[in-house]
């Protein structure tokens, strides 16, 4: 049943995030809301593998390389969800999003090439290969919440 929820929800944010970005947000709670959603959905599957990749759940190669998969297209929209007017509201985004926004881009970019490189570990089909991939990417998603969102 949870693997269903997930794939219907990672489903529908693939939906909307084209959607979205080709429409533009009408209002900036429309964008926040579009962000929030799809790292929901990125953190869902990326637990996912962490816990293969910590041992907390059995390996299995075919639900790594689904989650690895939309982990790495989710990294790559919710950026679109970061616009003028967005930092206000219910959000946990911090100032430096828009003060600082060529370490904020460097940092999705970095995040959008790490979670590449964990897809294509998890299509190997083997674990050493996974978790290889996977503490750099976790390292990455630490990085910037650390400097880029309020806990």
């Amino acid at each position: 049943m949870k693997k269903i929820v997930s794939a219907a929800l990672a489903t529908l944010a693939l939906g909307l995030a084209g959607f979205a970005v080709a429409q533009s947000f009408q209002k900036p709670e429309d964008a926040v809301k579009y962000r929030k959603a799809t790292m929901t959905v990125m953190a869902t599957h990326f637990g996912t593998v962490a816990a293969m990749a910590n041992g907390r759940i059995p390996y299995d190669a075919a639900a790594a390389t689904r989650s690895a998969d939309i982990v790495a297209t989710m990294a790559t929209l919710h950026w679109a969800g970061f616009t003028p007017g967005t930092d206000k509201g219910e959000t946990r985004a911090k100032p430096e999003i828009w003060s600082d926004a060529a370490k904020f881009k460097e940092s999705g970019d970095k995040l959008a090439a790490d979670t590449a490189r964990l897809a294509t570990a998890a299509k190997t089909g083997n674990l050493d290969n996974l978790k290889a991939a996977f503490g750099p990417t976790a390292n990455n998603c630490k990085s910037c919440h650390d400097a880029f969102r309020k806990d």
